[in-house]
């Protein structure tokens, strides 16, 4: 198969690919190609419209069945995430949320930072037809637009994972740009924000917060693009949860 040595040492690692409701077998093929070509080999696969093995993932796979059989299935994004800590979300739209915009190359340098001191890190993709819903994009601690065609800037999965792919691939040569010191606590795990979302949304809901209800999906999305802005570490989400036990009367008793 032209371009396949299989004399060669492949490498591996780097951020997961995270697939969110992918609807065609063969786009998710192709995008194990474009990952093996690029270095990467986690993928995780969010609700595949046409389940999981899939026949024909395989053979637009190319070869690249080593990413296909790594494959890993999960029902919810939240799921997919809760090992990383560090998202970033590749869409083209404009949103109402506050996040930062990089471009490949520049999230291929802070993902390269992020991996020299040990952050695990995932590039999220949206569906086919859609893309990513404002809820998904949320969670992410950024997001990669590529600088295209503004008239036409539309990318289908492979093309987006590859771009993104490349950039991190090539930036395996150059040096890592600045990452700021967590102190003696780690970067907190999207499991751990996604726990500190839900109590304080709870809360929020119980002490009548979250009105009109029309408004809390936005209110909602809203707080967890703030948090997530704030790349916590496991102490600062602890330290959070502790203000919310303050605050709801859940105080330890004094002593002396």
């Amino acid at each position: 198969m032209a371009g396949t040595d299989n004399s060669k040492a492949a490498t591996g690692g780097g951020p997961a690919v995270i697939l969110v409701d992918p609807q065609l077998g063969e786009n998710i093929g192709m995008v194990a190609r474009a990952m093996l070509n690029c270095g990467l080999d986690d993928l995780r696969l969010v609700r595949p419209r046409d389940g999981w093995p899939n026949p024909a993932a395989e053979a637009a796979a190319s070869g690249a069945t080593s990413v296909l059989d790594r494959a890993r299935l999960f029902y919810t994004l939240g799921d997919a995430i809760a090992d990383l800590d560090r998202l970033y979300a590749a869409s083209a739209r404009a949103r109402d949320l506050t996040k930062p915009v990089v471009t490949p190359r520049q999230a291929a340098a802070e993902l390269r930072a992020g991996a020299a001191v040990g952050r695990a890190a995932g590039l999220l993709m949206g569906p086919e037809r859609s893309g990513l819903t404002s809820d998904d994009v949320a969670l992410a601690d950024a997001v990669i637009q590529v600088p295209l065609n503004p008239a036409f800037s539309s990318l289908n999965l492979a093309q987006a994972v590859l771009l993104v792919g490349y950039e991190w691939f090539q930036a395996g040569a150059e040096t890592p740009a600045r990452v700021l010191p967590m102190g003696n606590s780690r970067p907190a795990t999207k499991a751990e924000l996604l726990n500190f979302f839900e109590r304080l949304e709870t809360t929020l809901d119980e002490t009548g917060f979250m009105h009109p209800p029309e408004r809390r999906p936005i209110m909602v999305r809203n707080l967890r693009s703030l948090f997530g802005r704030a790349d916590l570490s496991e102490q600062e989400v602890r330290s959070l949860h502790g203000i919310v036990s303050a605050l709801i009367g859940k105080k330890r008793p004094k002593t002396g």
